[in-house]
């Protein structure tokens, strides 16, 4: 695990500078290169997301006080309109970690939604309210029994805790609906979902189409009943969403929207979600490193 500050600027700054370069392609632009290149510009992002900095002001203000590490930061608005253009690049970066990740290819997967409310509910009747140009409407959640303006973030995640998949979908839509939605896009998969998931047609049609074996606990009024035991083992590997949703709103912040636009709030998605992934990436390849340096002591010469 990585505690100090420098030496997670620097694994993330190779990381991300290393999966650039085969990405290379994607980067053309007219003009000269920036004085902050892509691979300093992208690392500040992710190592923000990680530390909770949520905000540009206190962001560039935080690197200023690391000038070994970056020495030239862009403005505040350089820094936002550069960090939208690359929002789909550092998507990208995510795919390109999964490859990498232990337990990204389990078969067996979890299905959850979050709110992510665009603004505060008493606010939207007097706003001008652009947000419903792109789908943010009302929507209830269930766990909160609270209704809100904005959309929800369903997620594919394995046993493990790591986020395969995403889809951001208006807040009105059904967790079923998106769900089976997000789902189509995968084959061969155990996928264990809460009661919002329950329907007999779409659980048959992804068995038949895409090899996908839907898990629900059914309800209480439902003829086929399932054991206390295995209703005791879907829920303990729900919690796993549960854990991953909580690092999601808690350390990231996702669900505090400072972005005035949709394609802000994207960007910003994607930062969160990749950030999350790269943490996990990142554990993973200091343990192994670790585990190499404990053998070559065990071991020298070998």
């Amino acid at each position: 695990m990585i505690t100090d500050f420098d030496d997670l600027c620097l694994w993330t700054y190779v990381i991300v500078d290393d999966i650039l370069i085969k990405l290379a392609p994607l980067l053309r632009r007219p003009g000269p290169c920036p004085d902050c290149s892509d691979s300093e510009l992208i690392t500040m992002i992710l190592v923000a997301e990680c530390k909770g900095w949520d905000i540009e002001t206190q962001l560039l203000s935080d690197f200023s006080q690391y000038p070994n590490l970056f020495p030239i930061l862009p403005c505040q608005s350089r820094f936002n309109r550069r960090r939208r253009n690359l929002g789909t690049l550092i998507n990208r970066i995510r795919q390109m970690l999964l490859s990498d990740i232990e337990g990204a290819e389990q078969k067996l997967c979890i299905i959850d939604s979050l709110p992510i409310p665009v603004m505060q509910f008493h606010l939207v009747p007097s706003s001008s309210n652009n947000w419903s140009c792109y789908g943010a409407d009302y929507g209830r959640v269930e766990s909160t029994k609270q209704t809100i303006f904005g959309y929800k973030l369903h997620l594919l995640v394995t046993a493990s805790g790591v986020i395969i998949d995403f889809e951001l979908a208006p807040a009105s839509e059904t967790d079923l609906s998106v769900g089976n939605e997000l789902l189509t896009g995968h084959h061969n998969k155990q996928v264990i979902g809460d009661k919002a998931y329950i329907s007999t047609p779409i659980k048959e049609q992804l068995a038949q189409v895409n090899g996908i074996d839907l898990i629900t606990v059914p309800r209480r009024n439902q003829k086929q009943q399932i054991s206390r035991q295995t209703k005791r083992s879907i829920n303990q590997i729900r919690q796993i969403v549960e854990t991953v949703n909580g690092q999601l709103s808690q350390q990231f912040q996702i669900k505090k929207n400072h972005a005035h636009t949709f394609w802000g709030l994207c960007t910003r998605l994607y930062a969160k979600l990749t950030a999350h992934t790269l943490s996990i990436y990142l554990n993973q390849l200091t343990k192994k490193e670790a585990c190499l340096q404990m053998k070559q002591l065990a071991f020298p010469g070998h």
